[in-house]
């Protein structure tokens, strides 16, 4: 089972239009690679929980005969929790041995490893550990020498820490777990359910593993899943050809004479790059985007159907689907434009402002922080 029906704020403005599994990394939705993750382990029936834009997540997958696995959806009109969301599948997952896993974060996870790991132990669950070096950012486990679950801490100091193991959201189930759980009422397993198991002494066990891991839980680890990705540091399909050792062009797309690429890059399919303009990675461009004369992107994530004007810059930032960022204009470092948003002609979007989708910026302000405007003759 995926759990795809959170409603993934911490990414917003990115997600005020999509649910989080959607959000494109290397130009193909996170969930996508959970997807062939699982296919790729010989998980074939997948249950997916949906509640926030949940018709993004259907109209893309379908029922999943393309990713060569089958995707039956379960739509939750109140969220139910995690564990709720599972234990409205009672009927489904019941019969056996069960995965459940985010479809929000980015993995290669040896899920195969993980199984054999879980039968091995003969507990009720096994849950997902990743070492971490800033444990006040997660959920921590502690294990005992057995790797059995003792204790939990949620997001403790570092200096506080009986664990620097994070919680992963990964988690392997023996249908006797749903018994656990409550019917028809929110319910989740890291507040409730796990915490429960540890008072009553249940066996189950934590599954600690060296694989890339990322919660995509933030704007800054969601541009990192990107960069990730793209020098090589999990392993994911990345759509296009490749070009040399670390520039990947989509179908269709057309590069004219002197176009600077420094990869690693990854542009999308019927993208456009006019002469003179100068792409240096970590940078993704998504499909249909048209990047014009002399434009500059440096280390950032450019999502699709968008126009980058003559000499316009963008360093080290995230623009969103259908934006435009038009010439002269600038949008440094840590920013964030929404989708449909329109950089008029010679604005600067300073450092760590987000845009909302929609929003159109005039030449004669100048943006430094979020929902503020500057008035400036000369931007």
């Amino acid at each position: 089972m995926i759990l795809a029906a959170g409603l993934g704020t911490r990414l917003r403005p990115l997600t005020e239009e999509i649910s989080k599994p959607m959000v494109p990394i290397v130009n193909r939705p996170v969930m996508e690679h959970i997807v062939e993750l699982l296919a790729h382990h010989g998980f074939r029936e997948i249950f997916v929980n949906l509640h926030y834009h949940p018709e993004v997540i259907v109209d893309h997958f379908g029922d999943g005969s393309r990713f060569g696995v089958s995707i039956t959806y379960s739509h939750e009109e109140e969220l139910l929790g995690t564990a709720g969301g599972v234990k409205k599948l009672e009927d489904e997952l019941g019969e056996g041995t069960f995965l459940v896993m985010s479809g929000d974060a980015l993995t290669d996870l040896d899920l195969s490893a993980l199984v054999e790991f879980h039968q091995g132990k003969g507990g009720l669950a096994t849950l997902v550990l990743t070492p971490v070096s800033d444990p006040s950012k997660y959920g921590v486990v502690i294990v005992d020498e057995e790797h059995r679950v003792v204790g939990f801490q949620e997001k403790p100091a570092r200096e506080e820490a009986r664990s620097f193991l994070a919680n992963s959201g990964i988690y392997v189930f023996e249908p006797e777990i749903l018994d656990l759980i409550p019917s028809g009422r929110t319910y989740d397993f890291g507040r409730d359910l796990f915490p429960k198991m540890v008072r009553e002494g249940l066996a189950f066990y934590g599954f600690l593993h060296n694989d890339y891991w990322n919660d995509v839980g933030s704007l800054e680890e969601y541009k990192q899943g990107n960069f990730d990705a793209l020098m090589g540091k999990v392993k994911v399909r990345i759509p296009g050809v490749r070009i040399g050792k670390d520039v990947w062009i989509g179908e269709d797309t057309v590069i004219e004479d002197g176009v600077v690429l420094v990869g690693p890059i990854c542009i999308g399919s019927g993208c456009l790059v006019k002469r003179g303009a100068r792409l240096f990675g970590p940078l993704v461009v998504g499909d249909r985007t048209v990047i014009d004369e002399g434009a500059i992107l440096y280390r950032g994530i450019k999502w699709g159907d968008s126009y980058i004007g003559k000499e316009a810059h963008v360093m080290d930032s995230i623009v969103g689907m259908e934006a435009e960022i038009k010439e002269k204009a600038a949008v440094i470092s840590d920013s964030v434009v929404g989708h449909r948003s329109v950089i008029e002609e010679g604005t600067i979007i300073h450092s760590g402002v987000s845009i909302v989708p929609g929003s159109v910026v005039y030449s004669n302000r100048q943006l430094s922080l979020w929902g503020q405007e500057q008035s400036k003759e000369n931007s």
